[in-house]
């Protein structure tokens, strides 16, 4: 891609390949540690980013089964769940951990029902589901099938069909080649999944990192760098089966779109919505073009793109602190 795309500019080659190399050396310092772990399922985690574990009605985030969920934890200033928590909140994250080999043909569908499902029944009350990416369709899916406080959907693709003939098919191509040897291993390698990401916007992928051979080694902007690129090109694999619905029933086949998809005995419709619900939707948004957008009553239209919404410049007043709001304005539990 990198030589495709810089043919005509040598010199950025270079400077692409030295931003790269100045990445991939770059320290990392300390550890990242998420919140403590409130209750277990399988390979799954929910962790608890409440005071001490406080009480207060839990607001479950949902990340995407693609790359890892520290993206709700990314730093200190960038810690959306970190600041709802010093804002009286209980937000708590659910960790999908990496696949164990018995999970081979765990899809979408079992990743709601046996993981997600069971967790909010463990709760002494009905959560609020905050999903972002895939974790909001998967959310919205868990919110027709249980009783739940609200929903907030971040980000989330529902009409897949949104992406356009163009880029399915696009993706359609790339599932069709690495289909084969994901069936054998039993397993979606992230590698895979990146592949489709740069495809996306290869320009913008090149350019970022020939920016970054410009920054000032161990500045402010070079840590934020490192630490969203390290998330980028992070995460698990996916299950083969939560791999081949995902391409095939939900991008390829718009499952969520027709109303074809069934889970925990109902159809996950958001038309079929008991519980007040939000949708922030980026306009700007290259991997979840808004089109695909579930298109909630209480819609709410975003500048940013959609890493951006969760951790940019911008994260605070266009997304943090509405939800903040939404929140604080849910009917409070009897």
């Amino acid at each position: 891609m990198l030589r495709r795309e810089t043919a005509a500019s040598p010199e950025q080659r270079a400077a692409a390949l030295a931003g790269l190399r100045a990445y991939q050396e770059a320290p990392r310092g300390r550890r990242r540690r998420l919140g403590p772990v409130r209750y277990r399922r399988g390979s799954a985690r929910l962790r608890d980013y409440g005071a001490k574990g406080g009480s207060g009605r839990p607001v479950i985030f949902i990340p995407s089964l693609i790359n890892p969920p520290f993206i709700l934890d990314l730093e200190p200033d960038t810690s959306l769940l970190r600041w709802l928590a010093g804002r009286g909140f209980r937000p708590m994250l659910l960790d999908w951990g990496t696949p164990e080999p018995g999970m081979r043909d765990m899809d979408v569908t079992a990743h709601v029902e046996r993981v997600l499902l069971p967790l909010i029944a463990r709760l002494p009350e009905p959560p609020v589901l905050a999903g972002y990416c895939l974790g909001g369709t998967m959310a919205l899916a868990a919110a027709c099938a249980v009783p739940v406080a609200g929903l907030a959907m971040i980000a989330a693709p529902w009409h897949f069909g949104g992406f356009g003939a163009a880029a399915r098919a696009d993706i359609a191509e790339l599932w069709r080649t690495a289909q084969p040897i994901c069936e054998q291993m039993g397993l979606v390698p992230m590698e895979v999944l990146q592949t489709g990401f740069w495809r996306l916007d290869p320009a913008r992928t090149i350019a970022k990192y020939v920016t970054f051979a410009g920054m000032a080694p161990g500045s402010a902007a070079a840590a934020s760098f490192v630490a969203l690129e390290d998330w980028a090109n992070a995460g698990a694999p996916l299950t083969y089966g939560a791999g081949r619905q995902l391409f095939e029933d939900f991008i390829g086949g718009d499952m969520t779109g027709r109303g074809a998809w069934r889970v925990g005995g109902a159809i996950a419709d958001p038309a079929r919505l008991s519980c007040p619900a939000i949708d922030f939707v980026s306009l700007s948004d290259r991997i979840v073009p808004a089109a695909s957008a579930a298109n909630l009553p209480d819609r709410r239209d975003l500048g940013a793109g959609h890493v951006g919404m969760i951790v940019g410049r911008g994260a605070r007043t266009q997304t943090w602190e509405p939800l903040a709001d939404w929140l604080s304005a849910l009917p409070t539990p009897r």
